[in-house]
């Protein structure tokens, strides 16, 4: 039969709160420097809950998600060097080149090449939208991977797939979040979630030798989880005021650093999500009209970021923001003097460095018991409700083809 008659099973986007799994096309070598993927383990991101909900006018039915996975290369195109049939690799969330000026610079989340221009956006990602290339995903069996000359990292054999399977995204994205919050040693750093990769982050502020980390966050699982892995842990919902407990641990002061792991997703503005909501529903084209022009995020988690950071202090941003019209405390702001950095995180700047770290004796960064839930792929439409409500105790779900 030839390839092009083939079909695979891959989680779709059907509708707003509608995924399901169906058989689609197999992929197919369109490039010379492509390659097919067999996946052997994919995971849900919080990301991906975006697309779930709220970024629905950019999607279409059918489509593809899943930006985290990694497997097994089973074809190559004419000019792959240097992967070969039969390597184990992980592949990185966004795609990129590798040569052109951008990811010279180690941008490699405005790679150049595969930047969308006509949309106003970065370098293209795996399973995220028309905004990003309308690329299909990895919670499937097989993937076309572009640029496969650069992105995929080949990873060896022997230990689980979670030993590399989150150098896809939530490891590297949770180490530059930390770099970018520019803490000493001896100072502070203060995480807003303990989602997966606010736990990431908890754990590498800690393998960087932060001497004070401190987390946030409303889920009793996710609170303990975070102390488990070294965090002076704040509940949310238990005590009266967040920024006062971080002044109380700070001498008075704030935190050095401010990690947003949460984005538009925090809780704590029922009008902003009211609105959100709303725009979602609207027709498509109205929707996205919206979105681009007019759209408000949910920023309880940013602007407390801004409240407890120290003066003179850094807030770094790993969660995702998709507003256009976002109110921020800019008199503060300016009056604190404080430093800003964000963006997607440029996966291979990164992806060398951890390899090394997470192939360490002891799993110091805790990659093989980040995962609460491991299904196969067949059961990832449910899996995606009980991670957006947080239920049975989920954190991360890693899903197998």
């Amino acid at each position: 039969m030839p390839r092009t008659m083939w079909r695979m099973r891959a989680l779709t986007w059907q509708g707003r709160e509608n995924v399901q799994v169906q058989d689609v096309p197999d992929p197919v070598i369109e490039e010379p420097t492509d390659a097919i993927v067999e996946v052997t383990s994919t995971a849900i991101c919080g990301s991906d809950l975006h697309l779930y909900g709220v970024l629905a006018p950019y999607l279409t039915p059918g489509d593809v998600l899943g930006h985290e996975f990694m497997g097994v290369v089973k074809e190559v195109g004419s000019d792959i060097r240097s992967l070969r049939v039969g390597d184990r690799v992980v592949v990185p969330f966004n795609i990129s080149c590798g040569s052109c000026w951008m990811c010279s610079r180690g941008l490699f989340a405005q790679c150049e090449t595969t930047q969308n221009y006509a949309q106003g956006k970065g370098a293209s990602l795996f399973g995220y939208t028309s905004m990003y290339g309308g690329v299909p995903g990895g919670q499937a069996e097989y993937v076309r991977v572009p640029h496969a000359n650069f992105g995929p990292l080949a990873v060896p054999e022997g230990p689980p797939d979670e030993r590399y399977l989150y150098l896809s995204d939530i490891l590297p994205t949770a180490w530059q979040g930390v770099v970018f919050a520019d803490v000493p040693r001896d100072g502070s750093l203060l995480v807003l979630g303990a989602g997966p990769v606010g736990l990431m982050a908890v754990s590498a502020a800690r393998y960087r030798g932060v001497e004070q980390v401190m987390c946030v966050d409303l889920v009793p699982e996710r609170l303990a989880a975070a102390t488990a892995r070294g965090a002076t842990a704040i509940d949310l919902g238990g005590v009266e005021n967040v920024l006062d407990a971080v002044l109380d641990l700070t001498a008075g002061r704030g935190a050095d650093g401010v990690l947003d792991a949460v984005g538009m997703e925090a809780h704590g503005n029922p009008v902003a999500e009211k609105l959100i909501a709303g725009a979602a529903r609207l027709p498509k084209a109205l929707a996205r009209k919206a979105i681009a022009s007019a759209g408000i995020d949910r920023l309880a988690a940013l602007h407390l970021a801004m409240e407890c950071v120290r003066r003179g202090g850094t807030v770094s941003v790993s969660g995702v923001y998709g507003g256009a019209a976002d109110p921020m405390p800019l008199m503060d702001m300016f009056d604190k003097g404080i430093t800003i950095r964000m963006g997607q995180c440029h996966v291979r700047r990164w992806t060398d460095e951890l390899l090394g770290i997470v192939q360490e004796a002891g799993d110091r960064l805790g990659v093989e018991t980040l995962a609460t839930h491991r299904v196969p792929l067949g059961q990832a439409a449910d899996m995606y409700k009980t991670f957006r409500d947080k239920e049975d105790g989920c954190i991360k779900v890693v899903l197998n083809p």
